[in-house]
């Protein structure tokens, strides 16, 4: 006698999960949003990747002055956003993980498989994320490479999975909706409701931390990991002087700045000789790959000035090396746009006071549409390549 198949007992019961607010509707809606998220996110941080680690074929621009700092304040904004629509997506479609059978065809295994890679990717990127803006890393591996190569790995995921989905997202959104924006199970949330709550809680998450680079909401920026006017000489510090060992070589008066490389003048100046230099005013945003931003005015040397004293003709870049004994980011690149720009200079003062030792004292670099990583402190030598 042929037995009869056990009941599915708990999440695997037909009809376990009634509640509207999983439909495939709402899935698409919040799929969508998170889309569109995660594509700027993920452009704008392979951008931020690039101008900081420039393939041969890139020349990131010295104008807008201000570009970077609405790039990356949108790559950081959008991760922001990310976060509930993630969890809310989530929340609608963890029912499916419990469907029976579990694959039903080729398609349906494709989609099953891009999900390891798609959700495990989103959660580590959005951590990752989060933590690096606050300055908090809780791992070994190197943020910034890590972060690069998880987000290709999720995007392609991502990709896979709206092929795999493409049709059932169309049919969603092009067809009625027999439920209703409207429909409530039990006196429950509405669908209308559930999807303004989370674009409330992106609202609110956005307008309490875009104000970290959108100075005219920084009296809102209250989750914010910095606030752009807190800080000596009123913008922050991400690495002291006495965290990068520099205290001491800062502060000797034997410093000198070497003009070095493929020059026909080598230089040794002396903090008295940069003084005496003409000097440039700038008023420049520094912008921070965490995501804040502050406008400073800025006063010192162009770099085009000792170039010519060096005797370097235009169209060369510049390694720019600092006091810093060690460190990942203790040099930087001005590629030939920089380097040339009027603006790029090394400040002696930022906003009308000799500059803090925080922020490089004796001599930083700042220039137009750099990240602030790039914008070294404690400039010890220009090395012409």
């Amino acid at each position: 006698m042929k037995s009869r198949p056990r009941p599915r007992k708990g999440p695997l019961k037909d009809g376990a999960f009634t509640s509207p607010l999983h439909s495939p509707r709402t899935a698409a809606l919040l799929g969508i949003a998170l889309g569109i998220t995660f594509t700027v996110c993920f452009l704008t941080g392979v951008l931020s990747h690039f101008i900081q680690q420039p393939p041969a074929w890139f020349t990131w621009p010295s104008r807008p002055a201000g570009l970077y700092r609405v790039t990356q304040g949108l790559h950081v904004a959008t991760g922001i956003i990310a976060i509930p629509l993630l969890l809310g997506k989530l929340w609608t479609v963890y029912p499916r993980l419990w469907q029976w059978p579990p694959i039903e065809n080729p398609t349906h295994l494709v989609e099953r498989i891009s999900l390891v890679p798609l959700v495990a990717g989103s959660v580590f990127l959005l951590f990752t994320g989060i933590a690096n803006i606050s300055l908090w890393y809780p791992w070994r591996f190197f943020f910034p490479a890590g972060h690069y190569w998880a987000s290709w790995i999720t995007m392609g995921a991502l990709i896979v999975h709206v092929g795999a989905k493409g049709a059932i997202v169309r049919r969603e959104l092009r067809g009625r909706d027999p439920a209703g924006l409207q429909v409530t199970l039990n006196g429950g949330l509405s669908r209308r409701g559930f999807l303004g709550v989370l674009a409330g809680s992106a609202g609110v998450l956005t307008l309490t931390t875009i104000g970290q680079t959108f100075s005219p909401l920084k009296g809102l920026a209250a989750l914010a990991p910095r606030r752009p006017d807190v800080g000596p000489q009123g913008f922050p510090v991400n690495k002291s002087a006495v965290s990068a060992k520099v205290l001491g070589s800062a502060l000797d008066p034997r410093y000198r700045l070497r003009v070095t490389g493929r020059v026909e003048r080598p230089l040794i100046l002396s903090l008295d000789d940069l003084r005496t230099l003409p000097r440039h005013r700038a008023t420049l945003p520094i912008s921070c790959v965490e995501g804040w931003s502050a406008t400073v005015d800025w006063e010192g040397v162009r770099v085009r000035r000792l170039l010519e004293l060096a005797g370097v003709a235009r169209g060369h870049s510049v390694r720019v090396e600092s006091l810093q004994p060690n460190g990942l980011y203790r040099t930087s690149v001005l590629n030939s746009v920089h380097a040339d720009d009027p603006d790029t200079l090394l400040a002696l003062r930022c906003n009308g006071q000799v500059l803090h030792i925080d922020h490089g004292y004796p001599l930083r670099l700042i220039g137009p549409n750099r990240p602030g990583v790039m914008q070294t402190k404690w400039v010890s030598e220009l090395v012409v390549l």
